[in-house]
Order: structure tokens, then C-alpha cells, then sequence
């Protein structure tokens, strides 16, 4: 038997300012949800720019941030980060040492990026309270594969980065289309070695005999039906799968972070691949599963007593005023989750707190400068918050009541 143990679970964390100067009591709830809690978890998504250099790896949608920031998610209570996300590799190996080197530093629980793949794939440990946790993060791209950690082989030095879900993106077409396709390739005298030229840095795609071509990078399939695919690499799988059970045997809780950006038409959708994914993991050992990319909210899903959380939107998004793509009044609704066990062990409850990240009047009135903070949500906004989110995880069985402005999923 031990104490009874809380975790709290937060949207991504795209910070870019320092937050501390900041006397608003609105902030100070939010500090006080997350520190009532024994593991306050979030994903940094940026890099830190500290004193290994580094230099812009991106074009527009480029973040780094200073390591002042590390200490901003500190003081409002977090005490655990995942490190993998679109953004770590950034500025590049200099940017990955750094944000090693700071997190550490402030003695954050963190994984999801590393001196080398074995490195950056490692479960990393921390003990809070009585219970032993331990974090496992990886990111499903898309992405170069140069922003991947590896080790060291014969004529390759390791090389820092994140740790890699392997996925593929293949695209089904019917047999018409298929060739027409392959016609058109043929008309334009593609060649392998061309295709090969085209694709670097990268490699070019691996293809399965006659019913795949590789249209300049892109992976078609011959069908019975026309459709999108990511297909998972089993062997990447297993691996990360070991781990789980590996640290899940210790007597360990296991919290398993997955980011992408293979989102669905509807971002809001959580994908089948995901979804298959998450029960894995959980079958494994895991005892929490959080995903972020899509920057909105998705369903919440409670599998063999286990909490699965396919997205939780955001919590800090700091963003230039022009980047008019995050308009949707979704992108800056979400939710804290708290997630309570008792002494047993066992999930108890998962209470939701609704937020605005930006504050309620921005959402209302774009005219408004958007707060650098999350604030929370009542009355009307905090029940369609809570409404929406129970009707996107009715699909999985999910129960969430509403009382005020605080949604529960009980058992």
C-alpha cells in the first residue's frame, strides 16, 4: 500500500516569455491546480538557446527560447517535462545539449531527447513522494530524419536528437488512378537516381514490389480503395514498447508521451493509428498515456483503468499575432487534468478544469492582444468546453460529468 498520488496533466507548452514577472491572480489559480498535485507534467515545446549555440534549423514556424523560461514553468508548478515534440531540434544538436543541460538544472523529470538514440529512448526516473515515475517520449514526425538521435556506428559518430516513433505516410488509390499516376511519372522520364537527388538529405522511400511508386517522396500504393495511411514501424514499436514493460515490472508508474503531426482532415479526430498505439502501450505497462501535435483538444479515453489522453490542445502558445492558422476559437480552449489514485494504486478519478489560453476576452474579440497565460474558464465557457470534450470521448466509453464548472470521470 502507498499514499494516495495525483498527477496533473496540462496542453503542450509553447513558451517563449518569462513568465514570472507576472502578479495576476488568475495565473496564481492556475500555479495552485498544479502544485496541489504530486507530478505537474507538460511538453516544452521549443528549445532552449543556452550556451552551446545552435542556429535556426527552421523557416517560418522556428522557436527557441531563453532558459528563463525553464524557470517560468518552475514556479507555476511543473516538475516534469517531455523534451520530443516538432520544435527540439530547432537549433539543431547545439539546441538539444542545452535544453539537456537546463532541465537538468532545474531539476525537472525529463525525457524524449538525448546525446544519442539509446540516450534520448531511455525511461527516465524520478521519485515523487512514494511512488517511483518514470517518462518515456518520442515524437512520430513528420519531420528530416536528421533531427532523429543515433548512435554510433562504423564511419557514423552519434549524433543528438529526438527519440523516434518511426511511422510511414502511404497514400492508397484504386487501380485507375494508380495508373495514371505511374503514367504521368513515365511521361516525365523520372528515374530512381533523380527521385534519389530529389529526396536529399533524406533516402529515398523504401518501396514493396510493383504496387508502390514513389511519386518525388511521396509513397503511393495500389488498392481496392482510396485512402490515407500511417503505418507504424513494428520494430520501432517493440522497442518502445520493451521499455514501458521493462519499467512497468519495477513497480514503477510509467507515464508514455507521444507527439505528432499526422493529423486527421479534422484535427480534432484522434487517428486510428494513435488510438492502436495508446492500448499497446497501455497493455505494456504503461500507467498514463499523453499525446499533443494538434494544437486543440481531443477525446479522453479510460482503457484497462488507465487515463489516455489523445490531445490536450494547448497550455502556453505563444505565437506571432499573424499567424492567422490558430484562429479557430479551438486552438486556445482546453482543460487541466488531474488525474487522482488511490492508495491502492488504482485510478480513482480524473477531475478537468476548463481553461482559455489567452484569456476569455481575446477568444471573444480578436481585436484583443491575447494574455500571455491560460486562464480559467466559467460558466458558459466552461460548460461548452466540458460538453464538447464529453461528446468527443463518448466514442471510447468515456463518462465525463459536469458539476459547475469542474468535469469528472469517476469509477
Amino acid at each position: 500500500m502507498s499514499a494516495p498520488f495525483s498527477i496533473a496533466v496540462t496542453g503542450q507548452s509553447l513558451i517563449r516569455h518569462d513568465l514570472r514577472t507576472i502578479g495576476d491572480p488568475r495565473l496564481a489559480e492556475i500555479a495552485e491546480i498544479l502544485k496541489a498535485s504530486d507530478v505537474a507534467f507538460t511538453n516544452l515545446e521549443t528549445t532552449i538557446y543556452g550556451r552551446h549555440g545552435g542556429w535556426p534549423l527552421k523557416g517560418s514556424y522556428f522557436g527557441a527560447a531563453a532558459p528563463d523560461v525553464l524557470a517560468a514553468l518552475k514556479e507555476l508548478g511543473f516538475n516534469s517535462l517531455a523534451l520530443a515534440n516538432n520544435h527540439a531540434f530547432d537549433l539543431g544538436p547545439p539546441g538539444i545539449l542545452s535544453t539537456l543541460e537546463e532541465v537538468a538544472a532545474h531539476n525537472f523529470l525529463h525525457a524524449g531527447i538525448g546525446h544519442n538514440k539509446h540516450h534520448a529512448s531511455t525511461a527516465q526516473k524520478m521519485t515523487f513522494g512514494s511512488r517511483n515515475v518514470a517518462l518515456i517520449a518520442m515524437d512520430a514526425g513528420p519531420g528530416p530524419s536528421f533531427m532523429y538521435a543515433e548512435d554510433a556506428t562504423e564511419g557514423r559518430i552519434a549524433r543528438p536528437g529526438i527519440n523516434s516513433l518511426k511511422v510511414s505516410r502511404v497514400f492508397d488509390l484504386e487501380a485507375g488512378t494508380f495508373n495514371l499516376l505511374r503514367s504521368i511519372q513515365e511521361r516525365l522520364l523520372s528515374s530512381p537516381l533523380e527521385r534519389a537527388n530529389y529526396a536529399q538529405p533524406e533516402d529515398p522511400p523504401d518501396l514493396h514490389g510493383q504496387d508502390e511508386i514513389d511519386f518525388y517522396g511521396t509513397v503511393f500504393r495500389r488498392s481496392d480503395e482510396t485512402a490515407r495511411r500511417i503505418v507504424m514501424d513494428r520494430h520501432s514499436a517493440r522497442a518502445h514498447l520493451s521499455a514501458i514493460a521493462e519499467e512497468a515490472g519495477r513497480d514503477t508508474l510509467v507515464i508514455v508521451y507521444l507527439h505528432h503531426h499526422h493529423w486527421e482532415p479534422n484535427w480534432q479526430q484522434v487517428p486510428v493509428w494513435v488510438r492502436e498505439f495508446a492500448h499497446d502501450c497501455v497493455n505494456a505497462g504503461a500507467g498514463l498515456f499523453v499525446s499533443h501535435g494538434a494544437p486543440v483538444l481531443q477525446g479522453v479515453e479510460i482503457y484497462r483503468n488507465t487515463p489516455i489522453f489523445y490531445g490536450l490542445g494547448n497550455f502556453l502558445f505563444h505565437t506571432e499575432k499573424d499567424e492567422q492558422e490558430w484562429s479557430p476559437p479551438e486552438v486556445w480552449r482546453s482543460v487541466i487534468a488531474t488525474c487522482n489514485f488511490g492508495s491502492s494504486g488504482q485510478l480513482e478519478n480524473v477531475r478537468l478544469r476548463p481553461i482559455v489560453i489567452g484569456g476569455t476576452e481575446a477568444l471573444s474579440n480578436p481585436a484583443r492582444d491575447r494574455l500571455p497565460f491560460p486562464v480559467l474558464a466559467d460558466g458558459r465557457m466552461a460548460a461548452d468546453i466540458l460538453d464538447d470534450l464529453a461528446d468527443r470521448s463518448a466514442g471510447f466509453g468515456t463518462v465525463l460529468d459536469r458539476e459547475k464548472n469542474v468535469g469528472q470521470i469517476a469509477f
